[in-house]
């Protein structure tokens, strides 16, 4: 497997505006009605997967690892958040993200993500059994 050249530094944002369905209550992740931390993660982890979507060739993907969150500040239902990720390391295979999501200027979350670049046919291949 060849791997494409990330460079750190490159970055890309996501936003989201908060529903009933993004909150703790919905997620069982608690029984407040604001922003969920598994959300918020999943939120990040989109941010991460947009930054190197447009150079990662066909056949390749990049999968989840390692993950440190450090949920700062709740956010109501109707705000909206933005999660902005940027690449900070690359270790052969191992990309490493610093994410940090806001409410406005209120930082919410400051994340940092270890994703993997693997080929998508033989990653599904081993988690089916195949």
């Amino acid at each position: 497997m060849e791997l494409p050249e990330f460079a750190p530094g490159l970055g890309a944002r996501v936003e989201l505006t908060v529903t009933d369905a993004d909150t703790a209550q919905s997620l069982g992740s608690g029984d407040v009605p604001v922003l969920a931390t598994p959300r918020l993660l999943a939120l990040a982890e989109a941010a991460t997967v947009l930054t190197t979507a447009r150079q990662i060739p066909g056949g390749l993907t990049t999968v989840g690892v390692r993950v440190e969150i450090e949920h700062r500040a709740p956010t109501p239902l109707g705000r909206r958040v933005a999660a902005h990720a940027t690449l900070t390391k690359v270790d052969g295979p191992k990309l490493f993200f610093d994410v940090a999501v806001h409410d406005g200027e209120t930082l919410v979350a400051a994340v940092r993500i270890e994703r993997a670049v693997v080929d998508r046919r033989t990653f599904i291949a081993r988690a089916f059994g195949d």
